[in-house]
């Protein structure tokens, strides 16, 4: 679209498979990026299979994420804390971190973080 504005339907968004150790069952759509024009921030859905979950990591920046649809487990520092649809979650920078789809339904999640650190 032109003038540097983005509206598509997030289904439109191609899906990608996230490849790194740790990580189990999880689709990645980058919404938003550098690509679109998006200078501050960019934009994810996260899909968690029934069972599966990101890898347990820890970086520098922060995210945002809201649960859009299912139910899971926000694990940050050893600690769970259940969640499920329409939860807001705010993870700082620095704390180890992972999220757990623990039901028989798919987790999606939207994800912001800075734009730097992509």
């Amino acid at each position: 679209m032109s003038n540097g504005m983005k509206i598509e339907k997030s289904d439109n968004i191609g899906i990608s498979s996230v490849e790194v150790d740790g990580a189990k069952g999880v689709g990645i759509r980058w919404l938003i990026s550098k690509e679109d024009g998006a200078e501050n921030f960019a934009m994810r859905m996260f899909e968690v299979e029934s069972g599966g979950h990101t890898p347990l990591h820890r970086h520098a920046h922060e995210h945002e994420v809201f649960v859009v649809e299912g139910e899971g487990v926000f694990v940050c520092e050893g600690r769970e804390y259940p969640f499920g649809s329409e939860y807001v979650i705010f993870v700082p920078g620095g704390k180890e971190h992972c999220f757990k789809n623990t039901a028989e339904s798919l987790l999606r999640m939207l994800c912001i973080i800075p734009a730097e650190a992509v």
